[in-house]
């Protein structure tokens, strides 16, 4: 029977061998899922959200053993392991508590009979969710859609098949009902193939682009709905009245964050001339202040990089942009150690042609480069193929304001770095995907929006 290794990423050895399903059991979880859903979207709302809550309280009370397993089989160093689990709790308690509401008939415009619109759930959404936040990413999608009535079948990163058989586990043991939250444990082509089965009803996908446009493209041709996060180089802008101290302060970890392995984070930063040398200053201050090392150790700001291959992708990445002149202000690179170690990189001299401002970043790279107005900060921002995040940074409060609504992205951080929130839409433009996770938005996704007339 085929295998997937869960590797370790500090050390680079094997941690353990998990079995992957064969097709015979994957169409057993489908039609499982199937006929689970029939009972599930009849569940009394307030028993689902007394599950929702469950499932929080499990979290809580287990942060510390999950985080330990996200840093173990991803390398995300233990001071973010454990509030990325708490911060899930806290996202299945919103939509606990808000699930009701959202769920409530609206009525229409008065008429000469009885107009509502009611929110009914879709069936079986199939989700195929990467490595870098391994339990954020799932259940951020999870919490809405279980919510609403909807089940879910999880096709998790390759890197993190036992994070994903603990959180069917964790469903398991909340009181959810079998089948109601299912684990796969397949390759990106038996996942792919999912999306035409009857069953599946609509895709949830977070990942790069083409494997996104390919998603995309089969559930369109299936007539299937879709949400689609596909990563993002969000600009992170310093204008020229900016708390320079504070900016970079919260630009280091923005950059820096889980390794730099985040989609969300900052990855350009494009600072005006007049407070470019202060900036790049602090900002390179704040960066060697880091540790990087065991990320075990709840000192540890800097863990391991998930695979060697990524670090391949950033290593092109760098030695392009020094080849046409960047110069590397705090040289970082590839470290003599076990496992995938990659201490951080500061470039400056940056300029648009080079692949750290073309291409997604992931991994502790922060490239810096100048701008002389506010309008070129603009232009430069919006001068890529993605459109997920951005930051703004100035102090004064209308003139952020004016800056953030020029940015063609699908969030922003005005004088912070975006982080997402059950309350807030998550998703972005152009290449960063389409369709939006959590609040309101993202909870009707996966919904039927039925309009209903009675006279």
């Amino acid at each position: 029977m085929a295998k997937i290794s869960s590797i370790n990423p500090t050390t680079g050895k094997v941690i353990s061998e998990v079995e992957m399903h064969t097709d015979e059991q994957v169409s057993r979880m489908l039609k499982k899922s199937a006929e689970t859903f029939r009972e599930w979207k009849r569940t009394d709302i307030s028993e689902r959200n007394e599950l929702l809550k469950k499932f929080a309280e499990l979290l809580r009370k287990n942060k510390g053993e999950y985080g330990k397993l996200i840093t173990t089989e991803m390398g995300k160093v233990m001071k973010q392991a454990v509030p990325e689990v708490a911060k899930c709790a806290t996202m299945f308690d919103y939509f606990a508590d808000n699930a009701e509401k959202l769920l409530e008939p609206e009525p229409a415009e008065e008429g000469a009979c009885d107009q509502m619109i009611h929110y009914e759930p879709m069936g079986t959404v199939l989700a195929i969710k990467p490595w870098n936040y391994p339990f954020w990413q799932v259940l951020s999608a999870a919490a809405h859609v279980l919510a609403g009535g909807n089940v879910m079948l999880l096709k998790h990163s390759s890197y993190v098949p036992l994070c994903a058989l603990e959180i069917e586990n964790i469903f398991l043991e909340a009181g959810f009902p079998e089948g109601v939250f299912q684990t796969m444990i397949v390759d990106g082509k038996t996942a792919s193939s999912l999306i035409s089965r009857k069953e599946v009803k609509a895709v949830s996908f977070t990942g790069g682009y083409d494997a996104g446009q390919k998603v995309a493209e089969l559930a369109a041709h299936n007539m299937k709905k879709f949400v689609l996060e596909l990563g993002g180089s969000d600009p992170f802008i310093i204008l020229d009245d900016a708390n320079v101290e504070m900016a970079a302060k919260v630009g280091v970890p923005s950059r820096f964050i889980n390794t730099g392995q985040t989609c969300i984070a900052a990855k350009r930063f494009i600072v005006m001339e007049e407070v470019a040398e202060e900036f790049t200053e602090k900002f390179v201050e704040e960066t060697l202040n880091l540790k990087v090392g065991d990320p075990m150790d709840p000192e540890t700001d800097i863990g391991p990089m998930v695979r060697n291959e990524q670090m391949l992708v950033l290593e092109d990445q760098v030695k392009d942009a020094i080849s046409k002149g960047a110069n590397p202000l705090v040289p970082g690179g590839r470290m003599a150690s076990q496992g995938y170690m990659y201490s951080p990189t500061v470039l400056t001299g940056v300029t648009r042609d080079m692949k750290v401002m073309t291409e997604e970043t992931f991994g502790p790279v922060a490239p810096i480069i100048t701008v002389k107005t506010e309008d070129e900060a603009i232009e430069l921002a919006n001068d890529s193929e993605f459109g997920l995040g951005a930051s703004v940074w100035s102090q004064e409060r209308d003139r952020a304001m004016r800056v953030a609504s020029e940015l063609e992205t699908g969030m922003v951080g005005v004088n912070s770095f975006c982080t997402p929130q059950a309350c807030l839409p998550f998703g972005g433009v152009k290449k960063s995907g389409m369709g939006r996770e959590l609040s309101r938005h993202g909870f009707l996704e996966f919904m039927n929006i039925k309009s209903l007339k009675l006279m």
